[in-house]
């Protein structure tokens, strides 16, 4: 049996109908940037959300970048995150010209709440909080040390669309939320997108100029803005695919129970707390034995992934943040041992069943 890791086709083939549809209409209708469909979309991811707003944006890491610049950080300033997320967690925090500081992440794998306070300083301006493989980071306790100390709250939220803390969906728990809409991710369109949600009136509004070259209208212009709009098209899919969401959400969330029944006390699997409902973007366990057990699973036909295999604060890019292995040592022992298993809507419970009985037959 072959089970890959991802495989995007046969959410296709199952959307096959409402997709040709809607490329159909937006073909059709001769708008394409902006317009009717990409506010609909917005509209409708509000209020899934929870929120008072959504704006769609060219890709995730815009989602991210642009309300660091609406916020108003620039260079002298600093923004908090976590290093063991993909690099665009940190990068954006660079191109607006802030500089990153890292906190160690908790066991769970997002930002460590009991660390975060010795990291502040003067020149903090915000929290970048990142919900790590769908599960959403310890919202109350960071919220709660933001607010003591004057801070936004910036959700990443690119892997955890539909994932819940305390009742409350992702997106809703910040001062604002970025999310990906990359076709890996659990709400993904046929390219590239990005989305983002605050309740802020007037970050909104900042954050609607920013993304379309600061334009008022056609003719005026009243910031140096950027060139970053989600397209008619990929918000017509997403329209098609935001319908389907909870339903792929239910069934990663069944997939993992059957991981965890199927693999607990043989590797170490992810377990959920009451107060959480986890999207499963990631299935990742744990092992000592990481690398040889990927090589297994390679053999027996199942992909796997490591994510992330390098720290953004060991990448050669952020050697001028000068820091050295051992600085955060949780991530670390993470990135050495931790393995993503394929978990997506369309994977069928005896391909479940067989890479369970794979990673068995290792330790076996």
């Amino acid at each position: 049996m072959k089970v890959p890791f991802v495989s995007l086709d046969r959410q296709f083939r199952d959307l096959q109908d409402e997709l040709t549809a809607a490329f159909q209409r937006v073909g059709a209708s001769g708008f394409y940037i902006l317009g009717e469909e990409v506010e609909r979309f917005e509209s409708e991811a509000a209020a899934y959300c929870g929120t008072r707003f959504a704006l769609g944006v060219a890709n995730g890491s815009d989602a991210l970048f642009l309300p660091l610049k609406a916020l108003g950080i620039g260079p002298g300033d600093e923004v908090i995150t976590c290093p063991n997320s993909f690099i665009a967690s940190a990068w954006v925090i660079v191109a607006a010209g802030a500089r990153p500081v890292f906190v160690d992440a908790a066991h769970d794998y997002n930002l460590d709440p009991a660390r975060l306070e010795a990291a502040i300083t003067p020149r903090t301006r915000a929290v970048m909080p990142v919900h790590l493989t769908g599960r959403p980071a310890a919202m109350d306790e960071i919220s709660a040390i933001a607010a003591r100390h004057g801070l936004a709250v910036i959700e990443d939220a690119a892997q955890a669309i539909g994932a819940r803390y305390r009742g409350r969906r992702t997106g809703s728990l910040g001062t604002a939320a970025g999310f990906s809409l990359h076709p890996v991710k659990n709400l993904g369109v046929l390219g590239d997108g990005g989305l983002i949600t605050t309740d802020d009136p007037e970050l909104f509004g900042r954050i609607s100029l920013l993304r379309n070259h600061g334009l008022r209208d056609r003719d005026h212009c009243s910031v140096w803005g950027y060139n970053s709009r989600l397209d008619a098209l990929q918000s017509a899919f997403a329209s098609v695919k935001l319908k389907h969401l909870d339903a792929w959400s239910d069934r990663c969330r069944q997939i993992a129970s059957l991981y965890r029944g199927g693999l607990e006390g043989v590797v170490e699997v992810p377990r959920d707390q009451p107060h959480e409902e986890a999207v499963y973007h990631n299935f990742i366990v744990r092992s000592e034995q990481r690398d040889r057990l990927a090589s297994h699973l390679q053999e027996k036909g199942i992909g796997t992934r490591v994510h992330y295999p390098v720290p953004i604060h060991l990448q050669e890019c952020a050697r001028e943040l000068g820091h050295r292995e051992g600085d955060f040592p949780e991530v670390e022992a993470q990135a050495r041992t931790i393995l993503s298993l394929p978990i997506y809507p369309e994977l069928q419970d005896e391909e479940v069943a067989y890479v369970i009985e794979s990673v068995r037959s290792f330790f076996a």
